[in-house]
């Protein structure tokens, strides 16, 4: 990633994904609406992020969701989502 954008952290949950792609506009809605905190990268401002993505998804589909327990998700559903924000209690509920 860019100097600008250090390397995912321990605790964090990272969305790597870019305005132009709906699922990645879903997601970013998803972890608003549960009122859970995440750190948004676009891959067309950072593109050598896409790297770090693809390193951990082991795709290039996006958006890749990388949580605090260091699982991850590549264009999940609202409900796996949903379900991961809840198992890890990263929402206000």
């Amino acid at each position: 990633m860019s100097e600008n954008e250090p390397a995912p952290v321990q605790g964090e949950t990272v969305i790597f994904g870019a305005d132009w792609c709906g699922d990645c506009r879903r997601a970013k809605l998803v972890f608003d609406r549960a009122g859970a905190a995440y750190r948004y990268v676009d891959l067309v401002q950072d593109p050598s992020a896409a790297d770090v993505a693809r390193d951990i998804s082991g795709r290039t589909n996006i958006p890749v969701i990388l949580y605090p327990d260091r699982s991850h998700q590549v264009e999940p559903s609202n409900a796996d989502m949903q379900r991961k924000i809840e198992e890890l209690g990263l929402g206000r509920g």
